[in-house]
C-alpha cells in the first residue's frame, strides 16, 4: 500500500501542477474561456488514454501463460524501474524550464490549431504521467496484495489533490521543491527494488545465472519475509539471502544513477 501510495502522489502531483501551469496560462491569454474548456477536455483525454493502457496490459496479461507471461511480467518491472529513473532524471535536468516550456508549447499549438492544439497539449502531458502511474501500479501488483494496492493508490491521488490545493492556495507553507527532490530519491529507491524484483524472477525461470547464491544470509538479524521485512523488501529491495547477480544488477543500477545525477546536477 505505501508504494502504491507514494508512485501515486507523485505522478498525480505532477499532473496536477503541470494541469494548474496551462490554466493559469489561458487564464491570461483566453478571454473567451472556450481554451479553458479545451484544457478539461484535454485532460480528461490524457487521463482517458491512461485507462486504455492500462485495460491494454490486463488484456495482454491474459491471453498470456506459462513463460510468455512471466517473461511479459518480468518485463514490465523492468520498464517501470527504467520510467521512474529517467523520470527523476528529467525532472533534475529540466525541472526549472518546465513552466516555460509548457507555456511555450500551449502558445504556440493555440496560434497553430486554436483550442484543439489547447487540448492536445493537455492530453499528451497528462498521459505521459498517467502512463507511467498505471505502469508503475501494473509493476507493484505483481507481489499480489491488489486491495491494499487500490486503497493505497486512491489515497496517493487524494493526497496529491489535497498537496496540489495548500500549494495553490497558499494554505501552507508548502515548499513543494524540497517535496519533489525528497520524493525523487525514494523513487528510486523503489525502481531499484523492482529491480531487483525482476532479478528474482529471472533467476527463478533460470534465466539469469545466480553465481553466488547467496552471498550472505542476514535473515537471523531481519528475514525477509517477516513483517518488517517485506516491508523493507517491497520498498527497497532488500534480501536476506541475495544472489550475487541481482547484487551486481542492484550495484550496476545505483552506478548508473549516480552518473546521471551529476551529469544533470546543473540542468
Amino acid at each position: 500500500m505505501g508504494n502504491a501510495f507514494f508512485v501515486v502522489w507523485r505522478e498525480s502531483l505532477e499532473a496536477f501542477l503541470i494541469a494548474g501551469i496551462l490554466f493559469a496560462w489561458l487564464q491570461v491569454n483566453d478571454a473567451t474561456g472556450r481554451g479553458r474548456r479545451a484544457l478539461f477536455a484535454g485532460l480528461a483525454a490524457g487521463v482517458g488514454l491512461a485507462l486504455v493502457l492500462g485495460w491494454a496490459l490486463l488484456t495482454v496479461q491474459d491471453e498470456l501463460t506459462g513463460q510468455a507471461l512471466e517473461l511479459f511480467q518480468t518485463a514490465t518491472l523492468l520498464i517501470a524501474a527504467g520510467l521512474i529513473t529517467q523520470m527523476v532524471l528529467w525532472m533534475r535536468r529540466h525541472g526549472r524550464q518546465i513552466k516555460a516550456r509548457l507555456h511555450a508549447d500551449l502558445s504556440a499549438a493555440a496560434e497553430r490549431s486554436g483550442h484543439l492544439g489547447v487540448a492536445v497539449v493537455a492530453a499528451l502531458a497528462v498521459a505521459r504521467e498517467g502512463a507511467e502511474t498505471v505502469i508503475f501500479l501494473y509493476g507493484l501488483a505483481q507481489g499480489g496484495e491488489l486491495m491494499a494496492l487500490a486503497s493505497g493508490a486512491v489515497a496517493g491521488f487524494l493526497g496529491a489533490a489535497a498537496s496540489a490545493w495548500l500549494a495553490a492556495k497558499s494554505l501552507a507553507r508548502l515548499n513543494l521543491g524540497l517535496l519533489l527532490r525528497l520524493s525523487s530519491i525514494l523513487l528510486l529507491i523503489l525502481a531499484s527494488s523492482l529491480l531487483i524484483a525482476a532479478s528474482d524472477r529471472l533467476i527463478g525461470a533460470d534465466w539469469l545465472p545466480t553465481l553466488i547464491d547467496p552471498v550472505w544470509d542476514s535473515s537471523a538479524l531481519l528475514d525477509d519475509g517477516s513483517t518488517g521485512g517485506k516491508l523493507l523488501a517491497d520498498f527497497t529491495g532488500y534480501r536476506a539471502r541475495p544472489a550475487l547477480s541481482a547484487l551486481l544488477l542492484w550495484l550496476g543500477y545505483w552506478a548508473v544513477v549516480i552518473v546521471g545525477y551529476r551529469r544533470t546536477a546543473h540542468g
